[in-house]
């Protein structure tokens, strides 16, 4: 018998769906004729699943085709009041998930916050079918039965709480058997305001006879009196009172308060606040340009006037944020808002001071770092409109946008633009440019370095093209040294392992002049690996194809793939030799040296192990712009875009380590990594000096960044990139196949292989074993494509991919087998 629902569908409308899933497309449901009026896309909705699981979706689509190949079910209900997911962002999910090969479910469950995505919670409700029963309860069930009839409700997640999880099945059963709850799913929001109790004074006591009357009553409650006079003083200057800052200023308790609201002279209120209320001062000064400056504004006027992408090329250190400020006050001067894209959080943190002082309140701060709750209420704040700038790293393009008029992405050539995992792998450099063009906004791209695919689009014609050729106040470019590293064999014996003398030397200068150092070595932890001299034997992760590194700060050896951490080992379990030696060095290794070489320097390092803690990187930052640090050793984090005034010597440990990647990007990675992080010397006074040890000097990426040479690297570079055939001649496509066992991986890569190879203009290279082979005792082979810059082919090639990965997984005995597509790979 049909249910009432399929009955009344005739002249029905029906909404696509799109749930938090990886399902190949949005879902169809029925739309009930009470719910059509008040229905409108980007709106969050309450339907089923499978067997009446339920989920909250997003409404893609509103239409009246019925489904042919299934019976609609009916929405259940609708969660929001306003759409939470405009019509523009829709669209852009749609192109993301289409160019990137990813589902609508995995773009929703990239876009959107974690508390957005509503949660489905069982509760149990106390409904006894017998009132006159007196129950005998197991002491595991009783305190959750006391619980229940008191409550009348709880949560599983309550319940597990109350009786523990080894209980949780045995009390739940229980309960059930003797018919005294009843089950409910529901689903619950999980974000929660954040609320702050604000105390204000009853209305019988706000004329002034009645205040003195009260001041006199209270005489013989000195403490009672005093919290009354706080209050007073506290409302003369706040619009609100807040009990944390009434407490905090008459030093009483919260009884004293609440025994004041109980006597009926104050009312205690919860209300919600602001997590990210902004308190400094707006500073409404004039941007003042050097004429370099002046010349290269003008120029980015006209090219946006012509075209809507431009990349404005600026040495380190020459300014370019000050166009930035300027270019986002006309933007916002004309109604609209900007979106100012960073490739890293700790970027924003020394920026956000800067751009606070400038736009004040108007400006949204949207990053990882965020607690899930800060983060709806930045999405609320640019859903309104009240954030008139936003500046983040690539998550900040989900952001629900009213009118953009641009996008910045500074340091456009950085790798941490795009997202690994997981999908959808997206870079933000270019869907910032695809977002731009749906608002009909402008685009800057900006670097010191740019990439090479940006640099060739620029000299195409395809952007406006602009260049900023000296520092800020024409302060000099830093001089670049080279060391031969060989000479370090001369000082072991002293005890010198990594530091060259004319290195050292140059430190001890630089200390002496009250400047700071930066050191620069682009690996972590103690040493990244250890070797047996007898053998040969290297210490590896059982979980991952990779040796391991030890961390002197844990004592143990780490995986840096899986996280696994081990006991150093002093015996070798090949030979039965304790000759186990450390090789190469990472930055905890300098750190040691370095300490011991200066004893009186205050030094830091900054790396992802000491970076974890959500104010570590504000906190070193704030210590190294108030030199209150001498060294800071660091890994790639300190090359990007930092500005320290006290900075006059850079040493770049190994380059060789930079230089001899397996990889077509290496020499574009090794010049703008060595390039960037040169640029952190003598940014104020030009007196900044680079050094940087290797074996390998000759090596021509050395020579260009000895000269600042970005068209010299660029010649050279575009020439091997055109005759082998690599961006920004080609696309690439890479397809990661994983499996526990390595023999189903490789047949799976090998399938993907044979099919992509049957489309014309495509070289397949593959199957191979990744770079690192194994990662959590999963076997990785990968299949690399390289296709004509054709968005035919492309499109074939996706879809074909999509459709063998579709077959190969849905085959018994492929449950686990991971395909993993990674469209334009970094």
């Amino acid at each position: 018998m049909p249910s009432l629902f399929a009955v009344q569908q005739e002249g029905m409308r029906f909404a696509d769906v799109i749930l938090p899933l990886n399902l190949p497309q949005a879902l169809t449901y029925g739309i009930p004729h009470e719910m059509q009026p008040l229905l409108v896309q980007g709106m969050r909705v309450e339907v089923s699943l499978g067997r009446n699981k339920l989920y909250s979706g997003i409404v893609a689509r509103i239409h009246n085709d019925k489904p042919e190949a299934y019976e609609v079910k009916p929405i259940k209900s609708i969660i929001d009041e306003q759409p939470i997911v405009n019509h523009t962002q829709l669209r852009f999910w749609q192109w993301i998930g289409h160019y990137y090969a990813a589902t609508p479910g995995e773009v929703m469950q990239s876009a959107l916050p974690s508390h957005l995505k509503l949660i489905g919670e069982t509760t149990l409700k106390w409904a006894p079918v017998h009132d006159d029963v007196v129950y005998e309860w197991s002491d595991a069930a009783y305190p959750a039965a006391e619980a229940l009839e008191n409550r009348k409700e709880l949560s599983i997640s309550d319940l597990r709480g109350l009786v523990g999880s080894r209980h949780l099945t045995a009390v739940l059963n229980e309960l059930l058997e003797k018919e005294v709850v009843q089950i409910y799913d529901e689903l619950e929001p999980a974000y929660k305001p954040k609320t702050e109790r604000v105390i204000s004074l009853a209305n019988k006591y706000r004329d002034d006879k009645a205040l003195h009357q009260l001041f006199d009553e209270l005489a013989r409650a000195p403490k009672q009196l005093d919290v009354l006079m706080a209050y007073t003083e506290l409302s003369i200057k706040n619009k609100l009172v807040r009990q944390y800052d009434l407490l905090e200023r008459s030093h009483a308790t919260a009884a004293q308060i609440k025994s004041l609201a109980d006597k009926g002279i104050f009312k205690i209120e919860e209300r919600e606040t602001d997590r990210l209320e902004y308190t400094g001062e707006v500073v409404n000064k004039d941007i003042d340009f050097t004429p370099a400056q002046q010349i290269a504004y003008d120029e980015l006027a006209t090219g946006l006037h012509e075209k809507n992408v431009a990349l404005l090329q600026g040495v380190t250190g020459s300014g370019k944020t000050l166009i930035y400020i300027h270019k986002i006050k006309e933007c916002i001067a004309q109604g609209k808002q900007a979106l100012f894209l960073l490739p890293e959080i700790g970027l924003t943190t020394q920026l956000v001071s800067r751009l606070y002082a400038y736009f004040g309140d108007e400006l949204g701060v949207y990053h990882s770092r965020f607690s899930n709750n800060e983060r709806v209420e930045i999405w609320e704040k640019v859903r309104l409109g009240k954030y008139k700038v936003v500046i983040g790293p690539r998550s900040a393009l989900w952001l629900p946008y009213q009118q953009l008029g641009l996008i910045i992405a500074d340091e456009e050539h950085d790798g941490s633009y795009k997202q690994k995992d997981p999908a959808p792998r997206f870079h933000a450099r270019d869907a910032a440019i695809y977002l731009a063009s749906l608002h009909k906004a402008k685009t800057i791209l900006g670097s010191a370095t740019p990439s090479v695919e940006s640099l060739y689009n620029a000299r195409q014609g395809k952007y406006a093209y602009v260049r900023l050729q000296e520092r800020y106040m024409g302060v000099n470019m830093p001089s670049i040294g080279m060391i031969n590293a060989a000479t370090l064999e001369q000082f072991r014996q002293q005890g010198i392992k990594l530091i060259t003398p004319e290195l050292f030397k140059a430190i001890a200068d630089t200390l002496e002049k009250k400047k700071q150092v930066i050191l620069f070595q682009n690996r972590r932890g103690y040493a990244p690996f250890q070797l047996c001299t007898m053998c040969g034997w290297v210490p590896q992760c059982k979980n991952c194809a990779v040796s391991l590194t030890y961390h002197k700060s844990t004592d143990k050896l780490h995986c840096h793939y899986c996280g696994q951490k081990s006991a150093i080992i002093h015996t070798c379990p090949s030979c039965g030799s304790n000759r186990i030696q450390s090789k190469s060095f990472g930055t905890e290794k300098i750190e040691e040296e370095i300490q011991s070489l200066f004893p009186k320097a205050r030094t830091a390092r900054m790396d992802i192990d000491t970076m974890r803690g959500k104010q570590s990187m504000q906190q070193l930052l704030d210590e190294v712009e108030k030199r209150k640090i001498d060294i800071l050793i660091g890994t790639q984090m300190v090359v990007k875009g930092l500005d320290f005034a006290g900075v006059s010597l850079v040493g770049i440990l190994s380059a060789d380590s930079l230089l001899s990647y397996p990889d077509f990007r290496v020499n574009e990675r090794a010049f703008q990594l060595m390039e960037q992080v040169s640029g952190r010397a003598g940014r104020t006074d030009g007196a900044g000096t680079v050094l940087i040890q290797g074996h390998n000097l000759a090596h021509p990426v050395l020579q260009w960044v000895q000269q600042h040479d970005v068209d010299a690297f660029y010649e050279q570079e575009i020439k091997y990139r055109e005759y082998f055939a690599y961006p920004p001649f080609a696309r690439l496509i890479k397809i990661s196949c994983k499996h526990k066992d390595e023999p189903k991986a490789v047949e799976a890569a090998m399938r993907l292989a044979q099919a992509v190879a049957t489309i014309k203009g495509v070289a397949v290279q593959g199957p191979v074993p990744a770079l690192v082979a194994r990662i959590r005792n999963q076997y990785i082979q990968e299949v690399w494509i390289k296709c004509q810059r054709d968005n035919k082919v492309l499109d074939k090639v996706k879809q074909l991919i999509i459709t063998e990965r579709r077959n190969i997984t849905s085959e018994r005995g492929n449950n686990a087998l991971q395909i993993l597509i990674d469209i334009d790979p970094q």
